[in-house]
């Protein structure tokens, strides 16, 4: 299966193959992992991040089926992320371009480019000193609220992130000055669809946020406001969303996960 989805102004910028093209792009490598990267360039004088897929192979398609979890094999779940977060009006990366290229779904090669979102800050930038620095209540409620409802219209709509951590919600600086909660939800290649808003896929995105968020100065009284914005739920599937941030943090600092998170951070921002 081949498709190519470009708008006419970037289309120009290559030759008659500009799939080819596209997935020989060299730029400011911002991930460079087995299979994927992550690359921002200038094209047209127009910045953009383009993550190109150059096939997983089936041994990574066992483990992972064999761990029942779904496989990531392409840019093809990311760009249907980013059309319905924009269809439920939730921010994230704007899509520009995407394109696929053979059947085999273990050597299938792909591309998704997204325009440049400029100056943004992560939230776990913005909240890495709240616990001895707190911010002003009202903009700490803001970002709590803003949290919980974003997290609602996405698992509300049976979408989970599986990343759903607090450096994958940033905002613009322009809007961190001015005080605006305006959260923008990044990195969306594994996001799963027609998940239950009650299921065990939503207990470990809220989890997962939660543990990151452990150390960010959020206290009982912010998670008490989440709850309030986000979607009811009941007393067991928030004692099942605690139990899973604590175990997530026990593990986040275990010697064998920091070595392998080590091992990891050395191929970001390699060419």
């Amino acid at each position: 299966m081949d498709k190519l989805m470009l708008p006419a102004d970037l289309h120009q910028e290559f030759g008659v193959d500009a799939f080819t093209e596209i997935m020989a792009l060299e730029g400011k490598a911002f991930r460079n992992v087995r299979g994927r990267k992550t690359i921002q360039v200038r094209l047209g004088g127009v910045s953009y991040f383009i993550k190109q897929h150059f096939g997983v192979g089936w041994l990574e398609i066992a483990k992972n089926l064999l761990s029942l979890k779904k496989p990531v094999l392409g840019a093809l779940t990311e760009m249907q992320a980013i059309q319905k977060l924009t269809a439920l009006g939730v921010a994230t990366t704007p899509l520009v371009g995407y394109g696929v290229r053979g059947v085999n779904p273990a050597r299938q090669q792909s591309f998704i480019i997204t325009r440049d979102l400029g100056e943004i800050i992560s939230l776990e930038d913005i909240c890495a000193d709240w616990a001895d620095s707190p911010p002003e209540a009202v903009f700490k409620q803001k970002i709590v609220i803003a949290l919980a409802q974003l997290a609602a219209k996405l698992h509300g709509a049976g979408m989970c992130h599986r990343d759903f951590y607090l450096c994958h919600f940033v905002l613009k600086k322009e809007a961190l000055a001015e005080g605006r909660a305006d959260l923008i939800l990044i990195d969306l290649h594994r996001v799963l669809f027609g998940q239950s808003s009650h299921g065990r896929a939503v207990i470990k995105d809220i989890g997962g946020l939660m543990f990151s968020a452990k150390d960010s100065g959020l206290n009982d009284a912010d998670w008490a406001l989440f709850k309030q914005h986000y979607l009811p739920q009941s007393t067991v599937f928030w004692e099942k969303v605690d139990a899973r941030a604590n175990k997530l943090y026990a593990k986040f600092h275990s010697a064998k996960f920091q070595n392998r998170l080590a091992q990891e951070k050395s191929a970001i921002h390699q060419p």
